[in-house]
């Protein structure tokens, strides 16, 4: 457990938002009383409480709407809760909504010196890390032309390269690092590791679970305004998939439903993972052994021309590995009734880890008939001499 002091307290943190159903100001402005009928209040953040000790990276997400982008803010002390209170110490910097305060008018160079006073920086502390600004940014041609000419991404690149150089104790990163091109998010990440090496707090909100895998030690996930898990990455990102799992089983009963009748009905109704040492439901295996997936279907009706599909993920979702029997060269005859199906991988190249089995059953439009994207579990143990999904024999020598 970390005995780092906590350097940001977010308390029983609410934020309401009120929404206008009118379609004109207008109509608010003439019709007073009736405008007060057509007003919602939305909750966009409910009761939160957080304590986030210096040093940590902390990973906010969740889906759509959950309310990340508004704790964010409100840490960072853009919009003010409703009810309960923040406390921070040390000095912070947003990496919210790039490129806020420019001016198109004005040079990249004229908005660097602009950006930075609305950042809290001296005129003297810009003129020092000036050039360190430019060169970041990778812009350094256009510099002294008017920003209403830059591309969009040389736009947040500049941007970016003037708020991270404000040498902040606290960073808020906000999907800015899904911006610019590879090489320049190469190097915003690359910015982002130094800061974690530096022992600077950072919370970063982004869409890209494998992302906030690699770089957080701790996730929280947001629904509706509340926190529903709070720990470990992969802990806290399997929460987050499973209820992405839920959510994309409901749209495709709906679209089900609304679809014609000859949607041919089949479904699994067992999937497992076994070895031959291990029968467990979540079997333990070594690397290189083999590992049996069995598959039983049902299918209420004759479905001809179909597709069955295999693949190998992480807990968050993150395709391994992937087949079907199209790209196995096997044609299946027509389902209907109970059938039984075994996969067998004879030498699973995996490393250390627990891995989730996803199965799916398509016609032959390519229409998906079921999904289980949680279909079963197992286990990798070995003695590891790396790290990663893949495991691989490794020989070092030195040859001089």
């Amino acid at each position: 457990m970390s005995t780092a002091p906590n350097v940001i307290e977010v308390r029983n943190v609410s934020k309401h938002f009120v929404i206008h159903k009118e379609k004109s100001l207008k109509e608010r402005v003439l019709n007073p009383r009736q405008s007060r009928r057509y007003r919602e209040e939305f909750r966009a953040l409910d009761g939160v409480s957080l304590s986030i000790a210096a040093g940590s990276t902390v990973g906010l997400v969740g889906p759509n709407g959950s309310g990340k982008s508004t704790l964010l803010k409100t840490i960072g002390g853009i919009i003010h809760p409703t009810s309960g209170e923040v406390l921070l110490r040390g000095r912070l910097a947003a990496l919210l909504e790039l490129g806020a305060g420019f001016h198109p008018d004005l040079t990249g160079r004229e908005n660097v010196y602009l950006n930075a006073s609305i950042l809290g920086l001296s005129r003297e502390f810009t003129d020092r890390n000036f050039d360190a600004i430019v060169d970041f940014s990778g812009i350094g041609d256009f510099i002294d032309t008017q920003v209403k000419f830059y591309s969009s991404g040389m736009y947040v690149r500049l941007a970016f390269a003037v708020a991270v150089h404000v040498d902040p104790d606290i960073l808020l990163v906000d999907e800015v690092l899904a911006v610019g091109d590879e090489p320049f998010q190469r190097k915003c990440l690359d910015r982002i590791r130094t800061f974690q090496k530096e022992g600077r707090t950072i919370i970063l909100v982004s869409h890209g679970m494998d992302q906030v895998a690699e770089f957080c030690d701790r996730v929280v996930v947001l629904e509706h305004g509340r926190v529903v898990a709070d720990g470990e990455p992969q802990d806290a990102l399997s929460v987050l998939r499973a209820d992405f799992d839920e959510t994309r089983r409901a749209d495709l009963e709906r679209q089900r439903e609304k679809q014609a009748d000859d949607v041919p009905h089949a479904r699994f109704i067992g999937v497992g993972a076994t070895t031959l040492a291990d029968q467990s439901l979540r079997p333990v295996v070594g690397p290189g052994e083999k590992l049996t997936i069995a598959m039983e279907i049902v299918a209420d009706e004759e479905v001809r021309d179909w597709t069955l599909g295999v693949g190998i993920t992480t807990p968050i979702g993150t395709v391994l590995f992937q087949t079907t029997n199209d790209m196995l060269g096997i044609e299946l005859q027509p389902l209907r009734g109970h059938h039984r199906f075994v996969l067998d991988l004879p030498h699973l190249a995996l490393g250390d880890g627990d891995y989730t089995v996803a199965t799916s059953l398509y016609d032959s439009t390519g229409r998906e008939l079921h999904a289980v994207p949680n279909a079963c579990q197992f286990s990798v143990r070995s003695a590891a001499t790396s790290r990663g999904p893949v495991a691989m024999t490794a020989q070092l020598m030195q040859t001089q």
